[in-house]
């Protein structure tokens, strides 16, 4: 069983988040980002689901920036097989992610899709609800 994990790119849990001067945004100048922590979680347990000899592969997917490469490594040294890169600097909703991890559904077959979520990150749980239709 082919077991796919699409990962988020976040600001690490233990940095504190500092706004812009201007009130903005946030400033992400000089900031440690991590895998969105119920991310990893999911990688985790498609590790397990190899380990358990239930799955035969796990693949990691990000959208977003270069900087995701970052957080891809950090899935293949979790465990993950392979790891796949959309790069696009633009700031994609819901749907728009959800078509594009359809896209690679629909060339990779996985049996399983497994989705980090998170009630805070409301994009997690539309994501989901896309990528069901």
């Amino acid at each position: 069983m082919k077991v796919l994990v699409p990962i988020k790119r976040v600001i690490d849990y233990n940095v504190k988040v500092r706004v812009k001067s201007d009130n903005s945004n946030v400033d992400l100048a000089n900031v440690k980002m991590a895998i969105n922590p119920f991310c990893e979680i999911a990688v985790e347990e498609a590790v397990r689901l190899k380990e358990a000899g239930t799955a035969t592969e796990v693949i990691a997917i990000s959208i977003g920036n270069k900087s995701c490469q970052e957080q891809l490594r950090t899935a293949l040294a979790l465990g993950a097989d392979r790891a796949i890169h959309i790069e696009t600097e633009l700031a994609l909703d819901a749907l728009n992610i959800a078509k594009l991890l359809q896209k690679i559904v629909e060339e990779e077959q996985p049996q399983l899709v497994i989705l980090g979520n998170n009630q805070l990150i409301a994009i997690t749980t539309k994501l989901a609800k896309c990528l069901l239709h």
